[in-house]
């Protein structure tokens, strides 16, 4: 799982590649690092490449949305495969993030 940010004034953008399981959460954390400093910001997650996502991510996803909400930013995710929106749906998140 590999994580490149792209930042301007506004917004932060993270484009995910590869697979988001259990054995990448930790490492995924300490990526999002930046997003979460930022986390006034817009931030836009391109989930284009994003292969799959274990509830390891899913939780991370969701402390993002928090630090956001709590600091007045917002959260997007792009580019999600059917299957990674089937996930979402599933769970319930699908209705706590914004989808574009």
């Amino acid at each position: 799982m590999t994580v490149t940010i792209q930042q301007t004034d506004t917004q932060l953008t993270a484009s995910l590649v590869g697979r988001l399981d259990t054995a990448a959460a930790q490492q995924f954390a300490t990526d999002i690092e930046p997003l979460m400093e930022n986390a006034d910001k817009h931030i836009i997650l391109d989930c284009t490449a994003l292969e799959f996502i274990s509830s390891s991510g899913l939780r991370l996803f969701l402390s993002l949305r928090k630090a956001t909400i709590a600091k007045g930013g917002d959260v997007t995710i792009t580019g999600v495969s059917a299957e990674i929106k089937q996930v979402f749906t599933i769970t319930g998140f699908h209705s706590l993030f914004k989808f574009a």
